[in-house]
């Protein structure tokens, strides 16, 4: 089968590889679409981060460079290995792309499994990936989804469980007003986990595409540009004096860290999403004297049922936010280069393995 390897920074090739054996308590799954990740662009110019080095396997996959990318993915199931006998060939599925180690509690009840020792991703330490053909995945990390919903749309459960587990970080209830800096592909399903709570949601980006993107899906109640705009100010306007309720830091920029802080009222809640590559110059004064609660938030921790009930009930569309379907021979000049080069041109771009769909 085809599957786009990871050798190293600015080394990602298509290359012919064995179909994945369905060993017992694993699925294997036909990828129908996957996403491309802000992760992934990191590895590519950047890297080796998250993905383990030629000389230095990951601890837990015990794998080395090459790897085959993609964790945001979608598709079939075409074999069950023994074991496993509440999924179905032919079942629609979402993966949660864990790996962890064997010794971790990972059940329904666990709130901190994906903070375990050398936690990483499947696409990114190893184990296959969502831009291979097909995959085989351990039965606790597969979703099934409803065949109602678009396997393209299905593709981008997994970022929205990161925007979920964020809003479930903040504590954020329907009539509160949330703040999101940034309109990327992960302040946009972030807020639409906070609309579909019933949360307003304001919206702080300098691109007018992203900012259009925003209000026409409907994720956003108010679209600010932060050049023109007095952003807190104009948050304390919306609020009556008060000042948002909660904000989310979608950016790893500075400004809009800052930002956040002044437009947050006493006691409200700042949650930090994105992934920061550098220190922060935090005002720790501000934070003290306003008594904000700061809060982390990585990935997802038993959060995709949830994510998928909000898709399947009708509650939070996510055909807005797919702006582009290509295949593995174009995956970086019509997709990498994209988003590098004009992310504010895109919000999720997806890859069709097999080219099925294009």
């Amino acid at each position: 089968m085809r599957a786009a390897r990871y050798y190293g920074r600015g080394d990602i090739r298509v290359d012919e590889v064995p179909e994945p054996e369905v060993e017992p308590g694993t699925v294997g799954i036909d990828v129908a679409w996957c996403g491309i990740c802000g992760t992934d662009l990191h590895e590519y110019l950047e890297g080796p981060i998250f993905c383990p080095t030629h000389d230095t396997p990951h601890p837990i996959s015990g794998e080395t460079l090459p790897i085959t990318l993609g964790h945001e993915f979608s598709g079939v199931v075409y074999a069950v290995g023994d074991g496993v006998d509440d999924l179905a060939v032919g079942q629609h599925v979402v993966v949660e792309p864990y790996i962890i180690g064997d010794d971790v509690e990972t059940g329904p009840e666990s709130t901190d499994y994906h903070l375990s020792q050398n936690m990483n991703f499947i696409g990114l330490a190893g184990r296959g990936g969502g831009l291979g053909e097909k995959i085989a995945v351990q039965r606790r990390w597969v979703h099934p989804i409803a065949a109602s919903v678009p396997l393209d749309q299905a593709a981008l459960i997994e970022p929205l469980s990161v925007g979920y587990h964020a809003v479930n970080r903040s504590g954020a209830q329907a009539g509160d007003v949330a703040l999101v800096g940034g309109a990327g592909p992960i302040g946009l399903l972030t807020a639409a986990v906070l609309k579909a709570l019933g949360v307003t949601v304001v919206m702080s980006e300098l691109s007018p595409l992203r900012r259009q993107k925003a209000l026409e899906s409907g994720v956003a109640d108010h679209a600010l540009d932060p050049r023109a705009t007095d952003v807190a100010a104009e948050v304390r306007k919306l609020t009556g004096g008060k000042g948002a309720d909660v904000a989310f830091e979608c950016t790893s920029v500075q400004v809009v860290l800052d930002t956040l802080m002044d437009a947050l009222r006493p006691t409200g809640v700042l949650v930090v999403v994105s992934i920061w590559g550098k220190r922060s110059d935090f005002d720790i004064h501000k934070l003290v004297m306003k008594e904000i609660d700061l809060r982390g938030t990585i990935a997802y921790v038993n959060s995709h049922p949830a994510a998928i009930e909000l898709v399947e009930s009708g509650k939070i569309d996510l055909a807005p936010f797919i702006t582009g379907r290509i295949g593995l021979d174009g995956l970086v000049e019509e997709g990498f280069d994209t988003l590098i080069h004009r992310n504010e041109t895109a919000v999720k771009i997806l890859v069709s393995p097999s080219g099925t769909g294009l």
